[in-house]
């Protein structure tokens, strides 16, 4: 029986173009598939902040941060806690990884055409001791062009392909089974949907007009992860973090279902690490949605002062920007699904950045002149934007006015005025000296040593109480759903393994001809993050596990 192609690829997303870019490389025929339109090509990295985690970089040299793969690989491994047999993996990938990362990485990038921001930031800090989760110094390096600049080089190099006569770009193809046949899995069918004109991100038709099989020697799953389906999130949710939230925002459209991790697994893949997640805790409404329940990240400086539901201040290291999975245990267990920040304008305009790439048109947009003018705003005009629009935003000249809006945001008026102002003041006594207990300040101080901080990421400290800072800020803040960190367990060479783990392939090992990267991977091994993520790790993940996978198979096949 003849092949329709050497490879095909399941999912044109970033880990997809990545994996399709390496066999055309190589001269394979590809075919590559996915069930939204063409206008959303590059899945979910188009809509990323961009942020990509380099170790010793020309970037972090500049600012006279001293980094080595010795120490990136201490932090991830303080950070992963790998402590399952089935981290065999996951453990491996990440070592390759961080050589990656020190290594090659950004010379290769480099040369396909990407550039990066000058300052790098300090994502994930942890707090910690050394040995424990967190980045010891700034690695987040922000694509220029932010998440459609990494996308870029990839889809040119598979458009070269399909004018090669070397790539078929088949959307509104939903896969739905794969199948063997001569003992290797070779075969992928699924149903044809109308076609749809929808903006990228919005929600397709799932009409169907027809039905596909495709045939070839091998078959890459680029699927991505569960973020958008909040049944399959709250049916994986771990025992540890406690009763998933009853109303989450969404980081991802719809479409990023999980359903072709089924379909994997029903082939005899193996699915591990599927309660291991990565949920943001500072989502807001985005007042100007894609896609439903469409929420966006703060990406929080360190000063925002971090209260629970009913005004408690979060507990050490709990600030913003320092740990984002201890967070989420802390908020679960607090018996209410959402949380404040409490801040003021001068705070706002410095420390505020909003994840991805339509609220940052400056670096989206490659415009030096628009991120100077950023810079001298008092508040950049995208978050401007949700202070003026946002539901979760209350902006008052006092406190007690301050904490009525925050009351009429929620379903039980829990702030109360005089505990809210005793934490407060209590924080803004600290300031007046250069000594203080209060850790949150300490750490303040501590991130305008880095100049990159100083410059654009930390405001100077000040009262928050003090009227000249004002006007007073709450915002509120949600469960964010964005990265499934486990997925389909693979080998180094991103085979997709089946349960036994025994090199036969009938009672486990690889199962031949599969492949799997990206999410859909747990960005390699089935879980490479373990359980906690550096950040700038998740679009390098895919790039790195879509490359492995691209090679591995372009090796394999005749």
């Amino acid at each position: 029986m003849a092949y329709d192609a050497d490879v095909i690829v399941i999912g044109a997303g970033l880990a997809g173009l990545v994996a399709t870019a390496e066999l055309v490389d190589a001269g394979k025929k590809v075919i590559l598939l996915d069930q939204e339109p063409e206008q959303s090509i590059g899945g979910q990295a188009h809509w990323s902040f961009g942020g990509l985690f380099f170790v010793d970089s020309p970037e972090q040299r500049r600012f006279r941060i001293k980094d080595s793969r010795e120490l990136a690989m201490q932090d991830w491994l303080g950070t992963a806690g790998f402590d399952r047999p089935e981290d065999h993996w996951p453990r491996r990938w990440a070592e390759a990884y961080v050589d990656f990362a020190a290594g090659e990485k950004r010379a290769w990038l480099h040369r396909q055409g990407m550039r990066f921001f000058p300052v790098v930031g300090w994502a994930e800090r942890g707090g910690y001791d050394a040995t424990g989760h967190g980045n010891s110094v700034p690695r987040f390096h922000i694509t220029w062009g932010t998440g459609p600049g990494i996308v870029a080089p990839f889809e040119r190099r598979v458009r070269e392909g399909v004018a090669r006569g070397l790539v078929q770009l088949r959307f509104r193809h939903r896969v739905t089974g794969l199948a063997r046949s001569g003992g290797a899995l070779d075969t992928v069918s699924g149903e044809v949907l109308a076609a749809s004109d929808i903006e990228r991100g919005a929600a397709s038709s799932r009409e169907v007009t027809g039905d596909f099989e495709l045939r070839a020697q091998a078959v890459i799953v680029t699927s991505g992860g569960i973020g958008g389906n909040h049944d399959l999130v709250r049916a994986q949710w771990p025992a540890r973090l406690g009763t998933p939230p009853e109303h989450m925002l969404s980081g991802v459209p719809a479409h990023v279902d999980g359903l072709m991790l089924g379909i994997a697994e029903a082939a005899g893949g193996h699915q591990i690490n599927r309660d291991r997640m990565w949920h943001y805790t500072e989502g807001i409404q985005n007042w100007n949605p894609i896609w439903a329940a469409h929420g966006i990240r703060i990406l929080p400086g360190p000063s925002s002062l971090w209260f629970d539901a009913r005004g408690k201040r979060l507990p050490v290291p709990l600030f913003p920007g320092f740990d984002t999975l201890g967070t989420l245990d802390h908020i679960m267990k607090s018996g209410y699904g959402y949380t404040w920040f409490v801040l003021d304008q001068r705070i706002i305009g410095k420390e505020f950045a909003l994840s991805g790439s339509e609220q940052n048109p400056d670096l989206t947009g490659k415009s030096v002149r628009d991120v100077i003018g950023r810079a001298r705003a008092d508040v950049p005009a995208p978050v401007k934007a949700f202070m003026d629009h946002g539901a979760d935003f209350v902006v008052e000249k006092d406190l007690a006015s301050l904490v009525r809006g925050m009351n009429a945001l929620t379903d039980e008026p829990l702030i109360d005025e005089a505990g809210l102002r005793k934490e407060i003041a209590a924080r803004d006594r600290e300031i007046a000296n250069p000594f203080t207990k209060d850790l949150q300040v300490m750490s303040i101080r501590g991130a305008r040593n880095y100049l990159g901080d100083k410059l654009i990421r930390t405001a100077a400290p000040h009262r928050i109480l003090d009227p000249k800072a004002g006007p007073l800020i709450a915002v509120k803040l949600h469960i964010l759903t964005r990265k499934s960190l486990g997925g389909l367990e693979t080998d180094l060479s991103s085979r997709v393994l089946t349960e036994s783990g025994e090199p036969s392939s009938d009672r486990g090992g690889p199962l031949p001809g599969l492949y799997a990267a990206g999410e859909a991977a747990g960005f390699g091994g089935g879980g490479v993050h373990g359980y906690r993520s550096l950040e700038g790790t998740f679009l390098g993940g895919c790039i790195f596990s879509g490359r492995v996978a691209g090679r591995a198979a372009a090796r394999a096949v005749s």
